[in-house]
């Protein structure tokens, strides 16, 4: 179970005809009895932003930081469609809010799919019986997750608990995502439950941590996306829970989303963890890893399962951060290939297995301080060029 699995939620999907040939493109998400809860949202910080955040971020400011249902949309992004684009999104959000009860500003909405594509607001029209099927039981969680993906091929969800003084707390996601997984998250919609009390300051600072060390940790193609959306609800059925207990939880389940997105990435055939330690800080760290992990001559040679570590030397040194050659160390697996800057003898046979596997580690230490930082990513495979060759 994933979004229903919090006790107060309910879930559906289904098909409104934005996708052809009946595909699942609407999921809905609620509390079980259309009562607005606590609610908080990370948002893309693409300047272009879609409809979708325009129209949440100001649902989010007019309550106060309070929701009763997500609606999400596959299909159309629904992203550069000017006016009609914004007029479309509130409208799907009044028709969800008339559905179960609520208020049109307690409903969130996110879409993917297609940029500059006007938004077919004629399938409006069926978003009402999907709304009334909704359900709590595991499959109608499912069909919402599945509602959602676009390039994507298998559903992504995820479900952490915290135990606390004899009581339970449940915390439940699903997400969407296979591509444009950059910086400040990816082309990517998750949506979160958890049955935890919790007010909305504490949850936007729960939420944007559990962001900060996940879906803002890894990298597929450098790209950043018009509508990145994480949502959190809280219905608080399972009452108040220790803030810290609760934010591990949630940051479980974002990063456990955001291994599933990697692991999905579009051509992609490794998974690679990029770390790098002794770094001046960990914010140099963190952008030291982000650039190796964008290289795409680094990715080819992910692809390749070649260790070519000069390429990661490379990128360390023109990262922008406090670099010194003679101090950098570079191990593919835990397998020192660079010491000081130059190449070290190595066990090239437990090498060359460690990078024929489908996970790849790869750890550089820049020797100038105690900064750490990772970046999850995967290497450029031609599957990637094949979907993204033409309008995707």
């Amino acid at each position: 179970m994933s979004v229903t699995a919090a006790q107060g939620f309910v879930a559906a999907g289904g098909a409104i005809g934005i996708k052809p040939a009946g595909a699942a493109d609407l999921a809905v998400v609620a509390t079980s009895d259309g009562r607005a809860v606590p609610a908080a949202g990370v948002f893309t910080d693409n300047l272009a932003a879609a409809a979708p955040v325009v129209v949440s971020r100001e649902h989010l400011r007019t309550s106060a930081g309070h929701a009763a249902a997500v609606v999400a949309t596959s299909g159309n992004a629904n992203a550069a469609t000017g006016d009609p684009g914004v007029h479309a999104a509130r409208r799907l959000c009044a028709i969800v809010g008339e559905g179960i009860g609520a208020a049109a500003h307690h409903v969130l909405v996110c879409q993917t799919g297609l940029i500059g594509v006007p938004f077919p607001s004629e399938v409006l029209g069926g978003v009402g019986d999907i709304v009334a099927a909704r359900a709590g039981h595991e499959d109608a969680g499912r069909a919402a997750a599945r509602a959602i993906m676009t390039t994507d091929t298998v559903v992504k969800e995820a479900v952490a608990y915290v135990e606390a003084e004899g009581a339970r707390c449940t915390v439940g996601g699903m997400a969407k995502g296979a591509a444009m997984l950059a910086p400040r998250m990816a082309t990517m919609l998750a949506v979160l439950t958890t049955d935890a009390r919790a007010e909305p300051a504490v949850l936007h600072e729960v939420l944007a941590a559990a962001v900060g060390s996940s879906f803002n940790a890894m990298s597929v193609d450098g790209c950043t996306s018009t509508n990145d959306t994480v949502l959190l609800l809280a219905s608080g059925a399972a009452g108040p829970v220790d803030a810290d207990r609760l934010s591990a939880a949630v940051g479980d389940v974002c990063r456990s989303l955001a291994e599933q997105m990697v692991a999905d990435a579009e051509g992609a055939t490794k998974v690679a963890r990029i770390e790098v330690t002794g770094a001046a800080s960990d914010a140099e760290a963190h952008a030291a890893a982000r650039k190796v992990a964008d290289s795409l001559l680094v990715k080819c040679s992910l692809n390749g399962a070649d260790p070519y570590w000069g390429r990661v030397v490379s990128e360390l040194g023109s990262a922008g951060v406090t670099f010194r050659l003679e101090r950098t160390s570079v191990r593919y697996g835990g397998i020192e290939v660079c010491a000081r800057g130059v190449a070290a003898p190595h066990d090239a046979e437990a090498l060359a297995v460690h990078m024929a596997g489908r996970v790849v580690e790869i750890s550089c230490d820049l020797g100038v301080g105690t900064g750490t930082g990772a970046v999850l990513s995967t290497d450029l495979g031609h599957g990637y060029i094949d979907e993204n060759r033409t309008t995707s």
